[in-house]
């Protein structure tokens, strides 16, 4: 199945700036996100920055495409590259974030197969199941509801579902096995990808800063299935990256 990764990566974040540079185990977190690509056995796997200090870095195992700093979310970033490199509106894409350099190649693999076999929705991702209480209530933490097809009806970084029952009271004691934290993998078609970045920018998505909220806005359809292999958690600030490491080390 021929499938290509997209990995766009900013280095102006605002907690955590040059964050695809940032070393793990001799290596800039883009390289570790771009093997995981590579593994998962994508056809080409491309860089898409704004940033000259990443494509000089990244060129070294990457193809790069440059891109313009004014999108405002990484779906817009992959359109730019689907546009200039001509791909066909069938091509399977697969946005894999550049702060996530340890996800399971299955899980690409996963996401690209899911989406293969199905043609009633607009994009693939997958959720796993949260562990703590402390989880639920971190921002940093995506949660997602499904209904009974898999498919999203929201993305929030608050507590969703709302365990009236505990949240009311107690909101430590509420029960992590009811929540679903989305995890930032998508896969969808060329073609969907330049219908989205058509659509007038959503106000939930701006709201919550999560940009697959515009395309329930607009009532596409976003299948989530369970992680095969759940990953760890997106680094977001150097504090996640050391504790990461922290984890990695001693579980050597």
């Amino acid at each position: 199945m021929d499938f290509t990764v997209i990995i766009p990566a900013r280095y102006g974040s605002s907690r955590f700036p040059g964050k695809p540079l940032a070393d793990i185990n001799g290596k800039p977190m883009i390289q570790h996100v771009t093997e995981r690509a590579a593994e998962a056995g994508a056809s080409a796997v491309i860089v898409a920055t704004d940033d000259s200090r990443i494509a000089a870095v990244a060129e070294g195992f990457a193809r790069v495409v440059m891109t313009s700093d004014k999108h405002e979310s990484g779906t817009e970033r992959l359109a730019e590259v689907i546009q200039k490199e001509n791909l066909a509106d069938d091509t399977l894409i697969v946005n894999v974030q550049g702060d996530e350099p340890f996800v399971p190649a299955a899980n690409i693999r996963q996401v690209v197969e899911n989406l293969s076999q199905r043609t009633d929705v607009a994009m693939t991702t997958l959720g796993t199941e949260m562990h703590s209480a402390d989880d639920v209530l971190n921002p940093n933490m995506v949660k997602v509801v499904r209904n009974v097809k898999g498919e999203a009806l929201y993305f929030s970084r608050s507590a969703i579902p709302f365990e009236r029952s505990s949240m009311m009271t107690d909101p430590g004691r509420t029960d992590p096995s009811l929540y679903l934290r989305h995890i930032g993998l998508y896969a969808y078609r060329a073609g969907y990808v330049n219908q989205y970045v058509s659509y007038t920018p959503s106000a939930l998505e701006h709201t919550e800063s999560l940009e697959q909220l515009r395309a329930l806005w607009y009532g596409d359809k976003i299948h989530v299935d369970v992680a095969s292999e759940p990953p760890p958690v997106g680094i977001d600030t150097p504090h996640d990256l050391t504790r990461l490491l922290a984890l990695l080390n001693d579980g050597e």
